[in-house]
């Protein structure tokens, strides 16, 4: 028996990295997954692999037709939705008196809008189940600041606002809404030549000695996905191997 037996998802950001991690587990537990991306190779060779309880759409997270579009195809697939991961993001890395109000306005559009959008587009069909959770991938910048990341941090911030004051509307309906707060995770939007050496020195100063794994991560959301979770809402769920504790 899986710990999402019956339950119908939608998980962006799902082709590859973290996202790919949610969408496998997922899966195993019982789930039915929509999952979306941009990366259309990858996420259709996803969707191949796992068989007929995944589906893979691409989508334009900052787009409200778009949602609308992905919501109404998960419930005519599956079902009314249970779940919804909030997994698609950027992460650029420049000082603030560089960056463009155009660099700006895309990371603030992907990583925030898109979150706000997803919970708006889901809301009446997770009303239906009475038992839906939402699950807001925010970071550990949306805790706590970082150097060259203005953008990324605003966006991360506001990620966790949102999740709060979503979280006391939406709990008349029986729907929970919490965010997850990972520190430094092995992906290969974090992990390639230019960032390998100074994320090892970065390794060197978590009280766990290392990066996270993405599965380390989907548990945690595979836990407030789940009905474990069932007094949890407006929360904030950090993953971090110890940074935040320093």
């Amino acid at each position: 028996m899986g710990r999402l037996d019956g339950k119908v998802a939608i998980i962006t950001g799902g082709a590859r990295g973290m996202g790919a991690a949610h969408v496998r587990r997922f899966i195993r537990e019982g789930a039915k997954v929509v999952f979306t991306d941009v990366l259309v190779d990858e996420g259709q060779a996803l969707a191949t692999e796992l068989g007929g309880n995944a589906k893979f759409m691409k989508h334009d997270v900052t787009s409200a037709s778009d949602w609308d579009r992905i919501v109404a195809e998960a419930e005519a697939a599956f079902g009314p939705v249970d779940v919804l991961v909030n997994n698609a993001g950027i992460a650029p890395s420049k000082p603030f008196e560089e960056t463009t109000e155009e660099e700006y306005r895309k990371v603030i559009d992907v990583n925030q809008v898109s979150v706000f959008l997803g919970m708006k587009a889901v809301l009446p069909s997770m009303r239906k189940t009475k038992n839906g959770s939402i699950v807001n991938i925010s970071s550990l910048a949306g805790l706590i600041a970082g150097r060259n990341q203005v953008a990324y941090v605003a966006s991360k911030f506001a990620v966790r606002g949102m999740t709060k004051a979503a979280a006391l509307e939406f709990g008349e309906y029986g729907i929970r809404v919490n965010s997850v707060h990972p520190g430094i995770i092995a992906t290969p939007m974090t992990m390639n030549d230019e960032t390998r050496a100074m994320l090892s020195e970065i390794s060197k100063t978590i009280p766990l000695g290392r990066v996270a794994a993405p599965e380390e991560v989907t548990n945690l959301v595979l836990y407030l996905a789940s009905d474990e979770s069932s007094y949890s809402t407006g929360s904030e769920f950090v993953i971090d191997g110890g940074l935040f504790a320093q």
